[in-house]
């Protein structure tokens, strides 16, 4: 891939939003201590009034100590962090990506950021995979290239109103609104995931379009 290709700034951009999720993750694990967590799952910020509307960032961790799985989220959120960032496009991207993923899964780094990193692992693999092909290209795929940066931008937005968008959302109008305010939860979950896989999808189409010699615009101000 290229280095301003547009993949790779969905990798890079919603990359860097799951390892700042991920170091959240670790640093709640931290401030409770040494102690044993209650089970395999637990919360990452349990009894903290801003993250109630999240069940507290449940967690998950093969390590039985809350201190440690907090240093070791906070330790594979910043490699995934400068992986992410720094060698999105080399070639072993995709299986670095994958394998950082899992283990800040298994260390206790959320169920979020870990599934968003195995995604975005996916999109390196394809992208890796696609370069160098030459395919004809039909009107729906100069259609789906064009809608990129638009598709980029609102799940960048999407995203935000996940986190920290539903805290804030429950901070302000929880009290009075509660039941509108779960209700948007799943729907802004529901919303991050379907535009990042058509930032994805469009970002990939735009790119063989690129290397084909076809009209590729630069990334939008907001990358």
């Amino acid at each position: 891939m290229s280095k301003r290709d547009a993949a790779g700034w969905v990798i890079s951009v919603f990359g860097l939003l799951a390892g700042l999720a991920g170091l959240e993750h670790g640093i709640g694990e931290v401030l409770q201590g040494g102690a044993a967590p209650a089970g395999l799952v637990f919360p990452s910020w349990p009894e903290v009034a801003f993250f109630r509307i999240v069940a507290g960032e449940p967690a998950m961790s093969l390590v039985p100590n809350l201190l440690a799985s907090g240093i070791l989220t906070i330790l594979v959120s910043l490699g995934f962090l400068v992986w992410v960032m720094a060698f999105p496009r080399h070639k072993a991207g995709a299986p670095v990506l994958l394998g950082l993923s899992v283990l800040l899964l298994l260390v206790g780094g959320g169920f979020g950021p870990p599934l968003l990193g195995i995604i975005l692992g996916i999109a390196a693999a394809r992208a890796q995979a696609g370069a160098g092909r030459r395919r004809p290209a039909s009107g729906l795929c100069r259609a789906l290239a064009a809608l990129w940066p638009w598709c980029f931008g609102a799940g960048i937005t999407a995203w935000l109103l996940v986190m920290p968008g539903t805290m804030l959302l429950d901070r302000w109008f929880g009290a009075r609104h509660p039941a509108v305010v779960e209700t948007l939860v799943p729907v802004f979950i529901l919303s991050a995931f379907s535009l990042l896989a058509l930032a994805i999808l469009t970002g990939l189409v735009r790119d063989r379009l690129a290397g084909q010699g076809g009209r590729a615009g630069s990334p939008p101000a907001s990358a």
